[in-house]
C-alpha cells in the first residue's frame, strides 16, 4: 500500500501541475496576446504552452482567400524574443520575424486558401552553467473580411 502511495502521489501532482500551467498560459494569452488582435475578430482559439529556452513548437492552421489575417505570438517576459517562421505546404518561407526585429505580429492575406505551418522557437540566451528560463508562449489568430 505504501508503494502505491509513493507512485500515485507524484502522478497526481504531475497531472494537476500540468493543468495549472495550462490555465496560467491561457490567462497569459488572454492578457498579453489578445490585445494585439485589435481591429480583427479573434478566431476563438487560445494556443499557449510552457516552453523552455532552446525549444521549438509548430502549429498547422488553414487560412482562406479573400480574408485579412493577423497572427500574434507573445512570450513571457522571462524568455528571450520569440522567433517565428511561416511556411506554406511547399516549405517556402512566407515570413520570418527574425528579419523584422522579432515583431510579435504579422498581418497577411492569401490569394488562395491553404494550410500554413507556424514554427515557433525560443532562442537560447542562457550562459553555460545557468538554468534555462521557461515561460508561456501564446499564439493567436484574428481575421476580417477583405475590403
Amino acid at each position: 500500500m505504501k508503494t502505491l502511495k509513493n507512485i500515485l502521489l507524484p502522478v497526481i501532482l504531475l497531472l494537476f501541475s500540468g493543468g495549472f500551467a495550462g490555465a496560467q498560459c491561457k490567462a497569459f494569452a488572454k492578457k498579453e496576446c489578445l490585445p494585439n488582435l485589435a481591429g480583427y475578430t479573434h478566431d476563438g482559439n487560445y494556443h499557449a504552452a510552457v516552453l523552455v529556452e532552446g525549444e521549438e513548437a509548430e502549429l498547422y492552421k488553414t487560412f482562406y482567400s479573400d480574408m485579412n489575417y493577423r497572427v500574434s505570438i507573445v512570450g513571457d517576459s522571462k524568455l528571450p524574443d520569440i522567433e517565428f517562421r511561416v511556411l506554406d505546404s511547399n516549405k517556402n518561407v512566407l515570413y520570418t520575424n527574425k528579419d523584422k526585429n522579432y515583431s510579435s505580429t504579422w498581418d497577411f492575406k492569401l490569394e488562395s486558401s491553404q494550410q500554413l505551418k507556424f514554427l515557433i522557437k525560443v532562442p537560447s540566451a542562457t550562459r553555460s552553467g545557468q538554468q534555462p528560463s521557461s515561460g508561456c508562449v501564446a499564439i493567436m489568430f484574428g481575421f476580417r473580411l477583405k475590403k
